[in-house]
């Protein structure tokens, strides 16, 4: 016999399950029927909730990035003891939500899902980038304006960089480092703030 939910904690069920599903599989790895299982539901319900399998995806993603959202804002603070201190935590707590929330982290970043399909998604997305550029501004503020990188290009770069040590060092499926994560992007990070000017070369 499935479980009766309620309204609201049914569609909450249908994510927390498709959050296991990807884990497992990838976010392209399950059917609709399989989160339906897994949630101990009929197919049928699912629908009532999610038109398809990308629905449903996109409201895994657009839960992360409120997580991801609220975790690098946290992380940022009040931008000190000094901004690149605080710069450095967001890059830190990227890392963090990779390894604390791997489901939502492969829905956000490796469904392919279009952010013009999903408004709401787009705006989740754009919240957490903002800290981030945010934290890229502050940085880069004590330099004068016609030598100052663009924050939004900058903090892009030190995502990327962040992506790459997650899929290649965190993540089991590429090579192996003998560094810790978290010190292979400090000093990433700060090789690329040198080469841009933002911090002073080493002594």
């Amino acid at each position: 016999m499935k479980r009766g939910y309620h309204h609201g904690n049914l569609r909450q069920a249908l994510v927390d399950a498709a959050l296991t599903l990807i884990a497992e599989k990838g976010p392209t790895g399950f059917t609709l029927s399989e989160a339906a299982k897994q949630a101990d539901v009929t197919p049928a319900a699912v629908y009532r909730h999610f038109a398809g399998r990308d629905d449903l995806i996109a409201e895994v993603a657009r839960q992360g990035y409120d997580v991801f959202a609220a975790l690098m804002d946290y992380a940022y603070g009040d931008g000190k003891p000094t901004a690149l201190a605080a710069f450095e935590s967001t890059g830190r707590a990227y890392l963090a939500f990779a390894r604390k929330y791997p489901g939502h982290y492969m829905a956000m970043f490796e469904s392919g899902l279009s952010f013009n399909a999903y408004p709401d998604l787009a705006l989740a997305a754009q919240k957490a980038r903002a800290v981030f550029e945010r934290a890229a501004a502050a940085l880069s503020d004590q330099m004068p304006a016609d030598r100052r990188p663009p924050a939004t290009m900058f903090s892009a770069h030190i995502l990327a960089l962040s992506h790459g040590v997650v899929e290649l060092y965190m993540r089991g499926a590429g090579a192996k480092s003998p560094f810790v994560p978290e010190d292979l992007l400090e000093a990433g990070i700060g090789i690329y703030l040198r080469g841009l000017g933002l911090l002073p070369p080493d002594a």
